[in-house]
């Protein structure tokens, strides 16, 4: 049985990871909560290092960052620390046991300018603190490791935490109008199939996760198909959730980028382009809104 250490295991994609990993090995969660001897702080070195040469895993999944991009702006060490050098000391400490890795980034390394689909191939331009610091940890992790796949991905949302998708389901609850930008795209992505996505990804050789990850290693796309504004996405909620009959809201206004106060600009334009994860693994994430759909039909918040 392949040992697959989890790190972020109580994340929006590491909750659902925790499960979906489970067909494929003894899943060990790890977080900055956990109990001895599983407890990992990326912002403390020291844990890496310690947990990952007791347990000797096959495949290290690290999907614990610092996702605050607002407070990264007045945090940046921090930031850095987390999501820039620890991915890279995750990456040291896997190579030293022959272990695969798989690590999440994001839309926020590019600046958002484009108008068409961001490809792996087009060149990164992070225009916030927390862009950069994620763009520091892929290549920390590129710098090292043989075998590693770096899934990015954009605009994700759950069931659970804190996410687009819930801020606008209890603001429903609290306000009669609700503002939303309109003039930023992207393609909102659910947790779960994320998850669900890195586990057929990685089932495909289960033999060696190690020569499977060194043969296949990259970066890769993966988002749900087509694109929406955050209004066009606030709007589907509510229409799906019925929020309009079931809470206290009576209106939806979109509104321009520059009338939300925020300290980071961000994407204009945060498609990325999934053909490559599509040719080299065969699987596709579905629309967004059936996605959506499927996500809020299982749940009590429809």
């Amino acid at each position: 049985m392949n040992k697959i250490l989890l790190i972020g295991s109580t994340g929006q994609v590491g909750w659902e990871l925790h499960r979906t990993l489970m067909t494929l090995g003894t899943v060990i969660p790890a977080n900055r909560h956990s109990a001895e001897p599983y407890r990992i702080d990326l912002a403390q070195p020291d844990t890496i290092r310690t947990v990952i040469r007791e347990l000797q895993p096959n495949l290290v999944v690290n999907a614990a960052a610092y996702t605050a991009v607002d407070q990264a702006e007045s945090d940046p060490d921090l930031a850095m620390i987390i999501n820039g050098i620890a991915p890279g000391i995750i990456a040291e400490e896997a190579k030293r046991c022959k272990a695969g890795i798989v690590h999440y980034s994001t839309d926020y390394v590019f600046n958002g300018t484009q108008t068409r689909p961001y490809t792996e191939d087009d060149p990164t331009d992070p225009q916030s603190v927390y862009g950069s610091t994620k763009l520091a940890g892929e290549q920390a992790v590129t710098s090292v490791s043989d075998a590693y796949l770096i899934l990015r991905t954009s605009w994700v949302y759950s069931l659970h935490g804190k996410n687009f998708l819930l801020t606008m389901l209890r603001l429903a609850q609290e306000r009669e109008e609700i503002k939303v930008v309109d003039d930023q795209v992207g393609s909102p992505t659910w947790s779960r199939m994320i998850a669900e996505a890195t586990a057929q990804i990685v089932s495909q050789d289960k033999s060696d996760l190690y020569e499977f990850l060194a043969d296949q290693h990259g970066i890769y796309h993966l988002t749900s198909t087509s694109q929406i504004s955050w209004y066009g996405f606030a709007k589907a909620i509510f229409e799906i959730s019925k929020s309009f009959e079931r809470g206290k809201l009576r209106t939806l206004t979109p509104i321009l980028s520059d009338q939300y106060p925020s300290p980071v600009q961000r994407p204009a334009y945060s498609c990325l382009d999934t053909y490559k994860v599509s040719k080299t693994f065969g699987l596709m994430l579905p629309h967004w809104n059936n996605a959506l759909e499927l996500a809020l039909s299982g749940s009590d918040l429809r």
